[in-house]
């Protein structure tokens, strides 16, 4: 593998071959073979995991038997012409791209204004506002559907019993609607994503051409209007393009608004044919996968068109930093960011933790308004204690293993020249459109067809393949990321000192990575331990998780609202309480430039003057 990295034999590789050249070349083609069963091993690993599961899933769409899971298999199209006769089949796809580009028109404009005062104005606490859209990010998002349900309900909502209670007259919000369903989404993850995708493009954006539109004359919001936005229309575009494989993803919110009015979107009809439907319609959820799996053949390619068509380049050689002033609308702006942030994230905590001990929501004419006895309930419930302790040992399994993979397979695409990375690298892009339920239904259909795969199905060991590999996305191009900007002037001088592969992986490039393995340790924590869509059709009675006991519960008409929210409420402390300490852990392990200037000149000076000798101290110094 050092040979496939470019490294020249050193002295230690000479003295170990005893100067013996067919002894390097053996070397060298025992390192290539190494490296090409390892490219396999990953090609096979990921394929049998993103791949094979869609192949599947295309295949038994054709399979007319009477049960596709079990028995003969029987070949014919009956199942899709049975498909396009059953009601709401067709129209739960268009119902999720109406919910998704709803949530888009309504959240850019934001997003885009938001990060744009963020990032080119001189609104106070600038960096710790874009802080709260990242806690508003990793919110788990049925901790905030709850609380807005808590909030929004018709006639037991909050906000509505308000209404009631000062005029009189009927509460006007109903959180089970498709506007409902829009504004939890807008004000949950939607709106935060595109606010910490935004800001660092905006931030890294020239100054020049917009000091030259004020010394012309135009004011600042002419400015931004004419100068700022259009300059910046490349990374809006690719903040487009990242979004449009969104389209089939989301599941809770409409899961537990959508239900309540017979309002299905792709995902949650998938969930309702096989999970509560009796018998369960297998055929007809396959064919439903299946042309969304047509669907996002599509939209991956317009994807990568607009990502490549354009070149993203905000910074150079010219860069020129710059703050445009608010003058008297700086407090105004400051009051609106962060009117916004509260509302995605204090308000939904808060108003769970004020449900939770109430005896009914919104009834605050009741004998007993306030109690316990939910908490007494949640606590001492078996199937909680066996929920949070798999919960525990998913995030806690996802957040170690997690970042050593997608290092490890970061590296192999970066810094080697096996082949077959780049087509490693397009199935780990593809798994990013693919929607939780697509895969969990995938996966159901393989764990269960496939021979000595079977015995898997219903314990931990899926799901724990699921919250590992779940995030290898996001996960692997940060690696790359990061490798594309670290030398490899480092793994060669351990190298040189006689180092093999593995030790100068584990002693020189993990030390490095270390900030960022941190980093998405704790992302792949938080994931997994909010995770909804891609387990609910892998889990059993024995593998219940936290926020599936709350999925139930808070889509159940039995009046346990206040019983999931107490779960989510759990959810959210255990993720934030994890995600803080780990990112200043990240930050504190980072490479840190603040060596003191007096410092340097004093040693400078005192070199100069010949009082002591030249001290080689470094000038960048590690946490």
């Amino acid at each position: 593998m050092g040979t496939e990295l470019g490294v020249a034999p050193t002295p230690a590789t000479v003295g170990r071959d005893g100067g013996d050249p067919g002894a390097r070349v053996r070397r060298r083609r025992s390192r290539r073979a190494v490296g090409n069963y390892a490219m396999v091993a990953c090609l096979l690993v990921l394929g049998a995991y993103l791949v094979y599961p869609i192949v599947l899933l295309i295949i038994l769409s054709f399979d007319t038997a009477p049960d596709i899971l079990v028995g003969e298999t029987r070949w014919g199209l009956s199942n899709w012409a049975a498909a396009w006769r059953y009601p709401g089949l067709l129209s739960s796809i268009g119902h999720s791209f109406t919910i998704w580009g709803l949530t888009t028109l309504i959240t850019f404009p934001l997003a885009i204004g938001i990060s744009v005062l963020l990032a080119r104005t001189n609104v106070r606490f600038s960096r710790g506002l874009e802080f709260m859209f990242w806690i508003a990010f990793i919110f788990p998002t049925i901790a905030s559907t709850l609380g807005w349900v808590m909030l929004l309900a018709p006639n037991d909502g909050f906000l509505n019993r308000l209404v009631e209670l000062v005029t009189g007259g009927e509460g006007p919000f109903n959180v089970y609607s498709v506007p409902g369903i829009v504004w939890v989404k807008a004000a949950g993850e939607a709106l935060a994503f595109k606010i910490i995708l935004l800001t660092p493009a905006f931030r890294n954006m020239d100054g020049a051409m917009e000091e030259a539109s004020r010394v012309s004359g135009a004011s600042n919001l002419r400015t931004t209007l004419r100068v700022t936005l259009p300059v910046m229309i490349s990374p809006i575009a690719l903040a487009v393009a990242l979004q449009l494989v969104q389209v089939f993803k989301g599941f809770e919110t409409e899961f537990i608004l959508g239900s309540r009015f017979g309002y299905f979107v792709y995902s949650t009809l998938i969930y309702s044919l096989i999970r509560l439907d009796s018998p369960p319609q297998y055929a007809n959820a396959v064919v439903l996968a299946t042309i969304t799996v047509l669907l996002i053949a599509v939209v991956i390619p317009l994807q990568r068109w607009v990502v490549t068509r354009r070149r993203y380049t905000t910074v150079d050689a010219s860069f020129q930093p710059g703050l445009i002033k608010l003058g008297r609308w700086r407090p105004v702006a400051f009051c609106g960011i962060l009117l916004v942030a509260l509302v995605q994230t204090v308000v939904p905590a808060l108003v769970l933790l004020g449900g939770s001990f109430m005896t009914r929501i919104g009834f605050f004419n009741a004998t007993r308004v306030w109690t316990t006895k939910h908490w007494a309930n949640v606590l001492g419930s078996d199937a909680f204690q066996e929920a949070l302790e798999t919960t525990l040992k998913l995030a806690v399994t996802a957040g170690i293993v997690s970042p050593i993979l997608f290092s490890l397979v970061a590296y192999v695409i970066v810094r080697t020249r096996v082949r077959g990375r780049n087509l490693l690298d397009a199935i780990i892009w593809g798994s990013a459109a693919m929607p939780g339920t697509l895969v969990g239904l995938g996966l159901l259909l393989m764990f269960i067809r496939t021979p000595g795969l079977d015995a898997l199905f219903g314990t931990i060991w899926i799901l724990l393949i699921v919250v590992v590999i779940g995030g290898i996305t996001s996960g692997t191009n940060i690696f790359k990321g990061i490798l594309v900007q670290v030398g490899a002037s480092l793994e060669e001088a351990a190298r040189v000192s006689g180092a093999g592969w593995w030790r100068a992986y584990f002693k020189v490039v993990v030390p490095v990575l270390m900030p960022t393995m941190v980093l998405v340790g704790m992302m792949n924590f938080v994931s997994a331990a909010g995770t909804t869509s891609s387990v609910i059709l892998l889990a059993s009675n024995d593998t219940q998780t936290l926020s599936l006991l709350a999925l139930q519960m808070g889509a159940a008409r039995g009046g346990q609202l206040e019983e999931a929210g107490i779960i989510s409420l759990i959810i959210l402390l255990m993720t934030v309480c994890v995600a803080l300490p780990f990112r200043t852990l990240a930050l504190r392990l980072g490479v840190r430039h603040d060596v003191s200037a007096a410092k340097s000149d004093a040693a400078v000076g005192a070199v100069e003057g010949g009082m002591v000798a030249p001290v080689r101290e470094p000038a960048v110094t590690a946490r």
